[in-house]
Parts: structure tokens; sequence; C-alpha cells
């Protein structure tokens, strides 16, 4: 049984079909999509601006690197609100395994698993003991 405890969400993708694909399929599921962006420049504003509690963050943003954005919400001690980072693709995990590794995210999802069920199963993998 899905968490009745919602959260709010950025989903960050270059891809205008799957933006809208994702925000419909996580709204139907009573998350609170509180933006969509393409860019970085767009990511981070709206991060600061709507505080959401995690971003969806594709690995491939066009001529852009979800990795970099990652790390950028990441921040350092200077940063007032930091989202909790889930990386995406349509790239199995395997063939990304290193850089996620190496990255400051909760997480990775592929896109066709994308859902309110695997965010929750992520973020709760992310909590310390």
């Amino acid at each position: 049984m899905l968490e009745s405890v919602t959260f709010r969400c950025l989903i960050v993708d270059d891809n205008p079909e799957f933006l809208a694909a994702a925000r419909d399929l996580l709204r139907s599921e009573q998350v609170e999509v509180v933006g969509v962006a393409s860019t970085i420049a767009e990511a981070v504003r709206m991060v600061g601006e709507l505080q959401p509690d995690v971003a969806l963050v594709d690995v491939y943003l066009g001529p852009e690197d979800g990795f970099d954005l990652a790390l950028r919400l990441a921040g350092g001690p200077e940063e007032e609100f930091r989202p909790a980072v889930i990386l995406i693709s349509t790239y199995a995990e395997k063939d990304l395994a290193e850089v996620i590794a190496e990255s400051p995210a909760a997480g990775f999802l592929n896109k066709s698993e994308l859902s309110a069920a695997a965010i929750h199963t992520v973020l709760r993998r992310d909590q310390p003991l």
C-alpha cells in the first residue's frame, strides 16, 4: 500500500513529452508536482523558489549533465535548501553505477519504473538507520 504522506516534487528533463507524462503520472498518484524544468539554470532557480522535497533529475539533459545538477543541488553548508535528488534515465542502472555511486544523489530510477511508490522506496533507502 502506498504511503499516504505526499511530497513536493520537481521533475528535470529535456524531453517535453516525458515531462508531461511523468507529471501526469505522479499527480495521478497524489504526488504534488510543483514544477518541471528542462535546464540546470531553470532547475536551480525553481528549487530556490519552490523548495521541493525531491528533484527527479535526468542523467542527460541535452548538452548539460544531470550529475552536475545533482552536485549543485547538494550544495555546500551555505545552501539553505537542499532537496533529495533522484537521478532518472532510460539507461540501465548498471550502465551508470560508477557515476551514480560518486554522485550525492539519494538514488536512481529507470524512467520506466517511475512511480510514487518507487520514489518513496529510494527515499527510505537513503535514510540513515
